[in-house]
């Protein structure tokens, strides 16, 4: 599950495979999320420095034992890697893309050991897991021990219609104002790039106070962006899908506009929702899907964080009260 803290449940198989004298692989389809993860691998191994590789990497021939890179780079290595770790496996470009995936496959030894970790994986893996086909561990709670938010629904119309009237609906700006009260940096996703860029000062004319950007994968910025959002620069943050994943900011909260979109399926509305809630010190994160129509997309990512939740209070994984100031 999103949040759940997948990363640092790697750790322990990482050293164990390092101690062994091994060579380890740890493998995610974005570039935005190999940059995330590099400080927390470096943190966490810091007798051992990693190769991080993506498009651009001044690392590009480094000599190491703990690699981390974009799925892209795996067609560099053959049978290199004595353990292989793919994270995010459901995330575009890996995502149905045969090339890559026996890349992937081909990077790992013969008799190394190959993971996956996916809070929404494909129905082709969900499929082979309930054959029991294919072993696996699921999580249903994070960390922290307390549920997932389940997303509020704001029925309003849609980014086209904000924008052609150049006015921001009520049922968007009361969690919105409560989201800016209670101090949360705010991830307002849209399903349109070149809508980001008018909805940004849209905003800013409704919050001058607050600084407010936009960013999406045509940014040359959005490294930059990103960091400013993360280090309480930047407040609100209207960006696509290239960030639903992998980016962790202590405090936010999430809001996905056109959430009736073709463009948002389960698994990212699932995953956008995802971005809130994750610290322990903030683990009731408000996310609102607004739309005008309540999709049978919207009804299953509801569901689902609805499940979790269920599985995770059954498991005796949650706690029953509300975290207090300081805990």
């Amino acid at each position: 599950m999103t949040g759940a803290g997948k990363t640092e449940m790697i750790f322990p198989l990482i050293q164990y495979a390092l101690d062994r004298g091994g060579t380890v692989l740890v493998a995610t389809p974005r570039r935005d999320v190999v940059l995330e993860l590099a400080p927390r691998i470096a943190a966490a191994f810091p007798s051992e420095p990693a190769a991080v590789l993506y498009g651009g990497s001044t690392q590009r021939w480094e000599q190491a034992r703990l690699f981390l890179a974009t799925t892209h780079q795996l067609l560099r290595f053959h049978q290199a890697f004595d353990l292989v770790i793919i994270d995010e496996l459901d995330a575009f470009p890996y995502h149905n893309d045969p090339m890559l995936a026996f890349a992937a496959e081909a990077s790992c030894k013969p008799n190394g050991y190959f993971i996956y970790l996916s809070a929404t994986p494909p129905l082709s893996l969900q499929r082979e897991i309930r054959r029991g086909k294919l072993r696996h561990a699921k999580v249903p709670a994070r960390f922290h021990g307390y549920p997932l938010p389940v997303p509020r629904r704001a029925a309003m119309g849609s980014v086209e219609h904000a924008l052609q009237r150049q006015r921001l609906s009520a049922s968007l700006l009361t969690p919105l104002n409560e989201s800016i009260q209670r101090g949360a940096q705010i991830f307002m996703f849209v399903s349109r790039i070149w809508h980001i860029k008018p909805f940004v000062t849209l905003l800013r004319g409704k919050f001058p106070a607050l600084s407010i950007e936009g960013t999406s994968s045509q940014d040359e910025e959005r490294s930059n962006k990103v960091l400013a959002f993360r280090s309480g620069e930047i407040r609100i943050l209207v960006t696509t899908t290239i960030l639903e994943r992998g980016v962790t900011v202590p405090k936010s909260d999430v809001y996905i506009l056109d959430a009736d979109s073709e463009l948002f399926d389960e698994a990212s509305l699932v995953q956008m929702a995802g971005r809130a809630g994750r610290s322990k010190d903030d683990p009731n994160g408000i996310v609102v899907f607004a739309s005008p129509e309540w999709t049978s997309a919207q009804r299953a990512a509801v569901k689902q964080i609805k499940s979790m939740n269920k599985i995770a209070i059954k498991s005796g994984f949650l706690r029953t009260a509300n975290p207090k100031k300081g805990e």
